[in-house]
Parts: C-alpha cells; sequence; structure tokens
C-alpha cells in the first residue's frame, strides 16, 4: 500500500505527552494498537511535515514533499514503535 492509495481500513489515532517527556502518536485499528513514541524535536518535525502535506494537498505548494521526503516523494520514515 503507498501513501497514495485508497483504503477500506479504519484506525483510531490518539496523540499526546507520556509519562516519560515523550510525545506518543497512537493508532489503534482492527486488531492492531500501535504505539508510536517520539522525542519532542521529532514531533514538532513531524507536525512540520503535516503542516507542509496539508499545504500541497491544498495546492498551495510545491509537489507534495516534505523537507525530509524519500526520493520518490513519500516520507521519510521515522517512527519508533515501543512496548507498553
Amino acid at each position: 500500500m503507498g501513501i497514495d492509495k485508497q483504503s477500506d481500513i479504519a484506525a483510531n489515532l490518539q496523540i499526546g505527552p507520556t509519562s516519560l517527556g515523550m510525545v506518543r502518536i497512537y493508532v489503534a485499528g482492527d486488531g492492531i494498537e500501535l504505539p508510536l513514541d517520539f522525542d519532542p524535536d521529532e514531533a514538532e518535525e513531524i507536525a512540520e511535515e503535516l503542516i507542509a502535506a496539508a499545504a500541497a494537498a491544498r495546492g498551495h505548494s510545491g509537489p507534495g514533499r516534505g523537507k525530509t521526503a524519500t526520493q520518490d516523494g513519500r516520507p521519510a520514515a521515522r517512527g519508533k514503535p515501543r512496548n507498553g
């Protein structure tokens, strides 16, 4: 599955601080729970990439590439799955 392919998969997304000073993006769907923890600086970079992608989707900027994109335009993977 690519970033530009439609899907019927539904998931819930939660974002918030952890008790260890990290920022957690928590994705839960049918049979999956995926906690992704980031240090605050990484979280701010992700937020900047989300804002850039939203602007590109609206047609206000370049071809949808954030500052940390792969050669084919997909955002570079940054998540750090953690247990617990």
